[in-house]
């Protein structure tokens, strides 16, 4: 979830200067993901997919930086934020090692594949004030198994409907002060109704929630949340990618709900971007 960048939910390049980071930087693997989060088995959520750059993040942890959702066998839907320059700490077009891994749950593994970003088309609607249209479609240089996509809800989904529990997937902060998990974890959360995070986000330098492109998740009372480095994860509910981890303010904080951008609004511009 980004912050406006006070919390922006990628490693920055400018944190980590492209530098080796110790291990321990990120926490033991124990560690729960996300918040409150639990550890997931990668054969049972393949569509999960890390974003790699060891040029610009180093070589521990895969180089991983945000997360992705395979929605075709050579489609990974992700945040824009992730591909913004304040995140890599150069413009995306010089990102020369961008890669997708999938299969590799243990992110100091070495099973999975690695596979190269052929294109990528960032949302040129993306308003970075108020954080609308937070997405962009990465197309790999070779296809994954097709058994490995996970379907997109569209308008109307039941997956949509407040009180729905869902779950969010990353390989991100699992404290909310830079413990970053080594495996990919899962936070169940709640599907949420629009007032709750319009109240919280009216409109402020942190951004403004938009029920038409954007849902609301997470749990009133706090405790359950993506954080940093979830960023362009999935949020799945009824076997189904709902929502991609994009912004909201705090980790896990009660009142400060997780925002999510709405997969209903993007099926339209995948064409586009294919």
């Amino acid at each position: 979830m980004r912050r406006r960048f006070a919390r922006v939910l990628a490693l920055t390049a400018a944190a980590v200067g492209a530098a080796v980071i110790p291990l321990t930087a990120f926490g033991p693997a124990t560690a729960h993901a996300v918040i409150g989060g639990h550890p997931v088995e990668i054969s049972r959520t393949p569509w999960a997919v890390a974003l790699s750059s060891r040029d610009r993040f180093g070589p521990e942890r895969s180089g991983q930086f945000c997360g992705g959702v395979l929605v075709a066998p050579s489609t990974v839907l992700t945040a824009a934020h992730c591909l913004s320059e304040a995140v890599l700490g150069t413009p995306r077009e010089r990102l020369t090692d961008l890669r997708a891994i999938a299969g590799r749950g243990d992110l100091l593994s070495k099973r999975g594949r690695e596979i190269a970003v052929r294109r990528m088309w960032v949302n040129p609607g993306y308003d970075i004030g108020t954080n609308a249209g937070d997405f962009a479609v990465l197309t790999l240089a070779a296809p994954l198994p097709a058994s490995s996509v996970i379907p997109m809800a569209r308008a109307g989904d039941a997956a949509y409907r407040p009180g729905t529990v869902g779950a969010v997937y990353g390989w991100g902060d699992t404290t909310g002060t830079g413990d970053y998990a080594r495996t990919l974890r899962a936070s169940n959360v709640r599907i949420l109704p629009d007032s709750v995070c319009e109240k919280a986000y009216p409109g402020s330098e942190e951004g403004t929630y938009a029920a038409r492109t954007m849902v609301c998740a997470g749990e009133p009372a706090g405790g359950r949340d993506a954080c940093q480095g979830d960023s362009g994860g999935p949020l799945v509910a009824r076997g189904k990618v709902i929502g991609l981890v994009s912004w909201g303010s705090g980790c896990g904080h009660a009142g400060n709900p997780g925002v999510y951008t709405r997969i209903s609004e993007i099926a339209g511009a995948l064409g586009r971007a294919r």
